[in-house]
């Protein structure tokens, strides 16, 4: 396992991180499955898991705390907040209302006094940058977070909240999490480029596009991913975008296969290639698949490989830029764009 700064930190992290959505009811995994994987992810080399409190309405937390329990300074303990915990209007956002008390909910259900990374799940509109820095700071002066940071935040907004940082005198986020894989290369045009010019670490999720780059999703062959079951359109051949996905996963196979390496090797291999990247985060539901995704820990691609996948998929390039989650909301509310 290779061990990488975060950030400006100083805290070494391992450059592949146990994500902790499939714990609970989302990935149909009981608390004993979970202890087990994470006991063999930290065998692996993994100190660094990341949940959030929305996963599984806090049921991911929960299990990650009695996973963690006796061995809490061995781990760096990231989780989120912000995105809807119900349908209350104030139970959201990056209000100090809200901060404060979801970071309360978070410590009581992980069984810990303090989160190491705390970051907020999506920029939101509704909140001045001010007032969200301003929460967050105090809480770190507080002793309740030791760092914090954002999760796919859109380039300008990432610039927005370093600038509102500083000249509010505040402490600023030191990493951002942002979704990327070989299929989805658009971080590589804006965001990637601000994380390095800031020196923000980046924890990279879904590096395996939902299970297109897990190698179980081939020409031919039927779709039974866990995330095919929920997420059904994401996986619907008749779609424009789905079949360009099926025909670059063909020839990324293709690739994978001369070079001697699995899917999964590939995939994770690319994404921890890119110099911005500090980890990505995989999230297994069961032992074979966290032994298939360890076993990329030390890989490391070569240039004509690397060159091989940018010919299947340009740098910069979604293939299915519908399923981003850094849109502006400009783009998504015509009121917003409209007198």
């Amino acid at each position: 396992m290779q061990y990488r700064t975060l950030g400006r930190t100083g805290v070494q992290v391992s450059s592949l991180a146990l994500g902790a959505m499939n714990f609970g009811r989302i990935g149909r995994t009981t608390q004993e499955e979970v202890t087990a994987l994470v006991d063999a992810a930290v065998e692996g080399g993994i100190n660094l898991i990341d949940t959030a409190d929305m996963y599984g309405g806090g049921e991911s937390e929960e299990m990650v705390g009695k996973a963690i329990a006796g061995r809490r300074d061995d781990i760096v303990l990231a989780t989120k907040a912000g995105m809807p915990m119900d349908e209350g209007p104030n139970h959201r956002g990056g209000s100090r209302r809200w901060l404060v008390t979801a970071l309360d909910d978070s410590l009581r259900r992980l069984g810990v006094d303090h989160i190491d990374l705390y970051q907020l799940h999506r920029w939101d509109p509704a909140t001045d940058d001010e007032e969200t820095l301003s929460a967050l700071t105090d809480l770190q002066r507080a002793g309740k977070i030791r760092y914090f940071g954002s999760s796919t935040f859109p380039a300008h907004r990432l610039v927005q909240a370093q600038w509102a940082a500083r000249e509010n005198r505040l402490s600023r986020y030191v990493t951002e999490q942002p979704s990327y894989s070989i299929l989805q290369r658009g971080a590589e045009a804006h965001v990637l480029p601000v994380t390095e010019q800031y020196g923000l670490g980046v924890l990279v999720w879904s590096p395996l596009a939902s299970g297109w780059l897990s190698g179980a999703i081939r020409e031919g062959r039927e779709i039974t991913t866990n995330r095919s079951v929920f997420m059904p359109q994401r996986f619907d051949l008749t779609v424009p975008a789905n079949r360009a996905r099926l025909d670059a996963v063909e020839r990324l196979a293709g690739i994978a296969e001369e070079a001697g390496l699995t899917m999964i090797r590939l995939a994770l291999g690319f994404v921890t290639a890119h110099p911005a990247v500090t980890c990505a985060i995989i999230g297994p539901r069961t032992q074979d698949h966290l032994r298939s995704q360890l076993a990329a820990a030390d890989t490391v691609l070569s240039s004509d490989v690397l060159d091989a996948i940018d010919a299947i998929v340009a740098p910069g390039t979604d293939l299915a830029a519908h399923e981003k989650h850094d849109t502006p909301h400009a783009l998504l509310d015509p009121s917003l764009r409209r007198r």
